[in-house]
C-alpha cells in the first residue's frame, strides 16, 4: 500500500516529524491521500491541499491535525494549488475537475 506524508525533514536529511502514512481514501480518518500542495502561515501552520481526498486540511506546527479548513462536500473538486494571503486572511485554493478543463479558485477566509 502507498504511503503518503507531509514531513519536516532536519539538516542531516532525516525525518523530524511527519503526518500521515498509509494511504485512506476519506472515510472520517485524518490520514491523506496525495498531499500535492502545501502553505505555511507565520505561526507554522500548514495548510494541505489532500487530492484524492478532495480537501484541504490544517496541521499544527507539530505536524498534528487541527481540523479539515475546507471539506469534500464544500469543495466537489480536487484541490490542486493553494496560496495563503496572510494580511487578508485568505486562503486561495485551485481546484479542477479535469486537468485540461474546467479550473477554479475557491477563496477560504481563515
Amino acid at each position: 500500500m502507498t504511503q503518503y506524508s507531509v514531513c519536516l525533514i532536519g539538516s542531516d536529511g532525516h525525518v523530524v516529524k511527519s503526518y500521515g502514512g498509509q494511504s485512506s481514501w476519506f472515510s472520517g480518518s485524518q490520514q491523506i491521500n496525495v498531499p500535492c500542495h502545501l502553505a505555511v502561515d507565520m505561526n507554522g501552520f500548514v495548510f494541505v491541499a489532500d487530492a484524492i481526498n478532495d480537501r484541504v486540511l490544517l496541521l499544527s506546527p507539530e505536524l498534528t491535525y487541527v481540523r479539515d479548513v475546507v471539506s469534500r462536500d464544500q469543495l466537489k473538486w480536487r484541490p490542486v494549488r493553494l496560496f495563503l494571503d496572510v494580511n487578508r486572511r485568505r486562503l486561495y485554493v485551485a481546484v479542477n475537475e479535469n486537468i485540461h478543463t474546467d479550473w477554479r479558485v475557491i477563496v477560504v477566509s481563515v
